[in-house]
């Protein structure tokens, strides 16, 4: 028999004998991961069909027109669902808090304001802090819209939208642990996210802008004037031995030739500077210039250009390069790129 025969069995065995697992052998553990799995999905099609759609479009026209903030509340796992939700929309374009309303309760309402609108999740629709909450809630003359599993509940009746989130059972094996309610709960609150998103016509560039952190953003907001390091400068007329002083003074990989005004003529790499020496004499060594050494007109970047861009040109060649110049206004050398630093941000 084979190995992997002996470890299923012993698994089985595990699973078979083992005091917290009475019920289910391993060979059955994955039909039931995807049949778990399928509730879920299938709760999110019935939502999506199930939806009232005066009821959605009255809640994106509600969000749409908030000139303040949207507050989001919820208890228990809905509260867990809730501070997703918000922090969804805050990450979009729609700047949103998530308040517990037992803290609500106990002074922090003071963060709910006129013109705020306030998104309150249940699956009952008559969680206790909630209904508590609503009419200090309401004298701030704010929106509500609700998220329920129950369109009769005191807070959807209360509420100016309630948005079905009702679900046929869940998946939980008892039918009791929020699991299916939570999931739907969940696709409504990213689906109005993402509807708003639209609405107002979020750019790449200013999501980027509320995740600088994250690779995305990096590509859209990480700038050359940000890498670049201080332009390290020769004359054109500079010896041989200069040019290796200020390689090795800014070890960066390359110097930059400029001319008394600081424009950019050309790049000597240390590539440059060992093949150049190979080929010259000893001889004529002391004669031998920057200006010799230099590859003249070499690729350059601008300040302001995006580092991904810049990345684009370094590797988007027949033979990729290490460093770019970086040439400001009047072509006055201002810098130097390296490869190594835009790999190193995270790009």
């Amino acid at each position: 028999m084979s190995a992997s025969f002996h470890i299923c069995s012993q698994l089985n065995s595990w699973f078979v004998h083992s005091p917290c697992v009475k019920f289910i052998c391993v060979s059955e553990t994955f039909s039931k991961v995807v049949e778990f799995l399928k509730i879920e999905a299938q709760a999110i099609e019935r939502t999506a069909r199930r939806l009232n759609r005066q009821s959605v479009e009255r809640a994106i026209e509600i969000l749409s027109c908030c000139d303040s903030k949207v507050i989001v509340l919820g208890v228990g796992k809905s509260g867990v669902i809730a501070q997703k939700i918000a922090q969804t929309l805050t990450s979009t374009g729609t700047i949103a808090v998530f308040v517990h309303p037992s803290d609500a309760l106990h002074g922090s309402l003071g963060v709910v304001t006129g013109g705020d609108v306030v998104i309150a999740l249940s699956n009952s629709g008559e969680t206790d802090e909630i209904l508590m909450l609503l009419p200090a809630v309401k004298e701030r003359k704010v929106r509500l819209i609700s998220i329920v599993g129950n369109l009769e509940s005191t807070l959807a009746r209360q509420s100016d939208v309630a948005l079905d989130a009702s679900v046929d059972q869940e998946a939980c094996p008892l039918n009791l642990a929020p699991t299916t309610s939570t999931t739907v709960a969940l696709a409504i609150g990213d689906a109005l996210a993402m509807t708003l998103m639209q609405v107002k016509n979020l750019t790449a560039e200013e999501f980027a802008l509320n995740h600088p952190a994250g690779r995305l953003g990096k590509r859209l907001t990480l700038k050359v004037k940000n890498l670049m390091h201080e332009s390290p400068n020769v004359s054109p007329q500079a010896s041989w031995l200069e040019v290796v002083k200020n390689l090795s003074k800014y070890a960066l990989g390359a110097v930059n030739v400029v001319d008394a005004g600081g424009k950019l003529v050309g790049i000597i790499t240390d590539g440059d500077l060992r093949r150049t020496i190979e080929k010259t004499e000893a001889v004529n060594l002391e004669k031998l210039s920057a200006q010799a050494m230099m590859t003249r007109k070499p690729t350059v970047t601008a300040p302001e250009m995006l580092a991904f861009d810049a990345l684009q040109l370094m590797e988007n060649r027949p033979r990729q390069i290490n460093v770019l110049p970086v040439v400001g206004e009047d072509k006055i050398c201002v810098g130097l790129l390296r490869l190594h630093d835009i790999v190193r941000s995270g790009l």
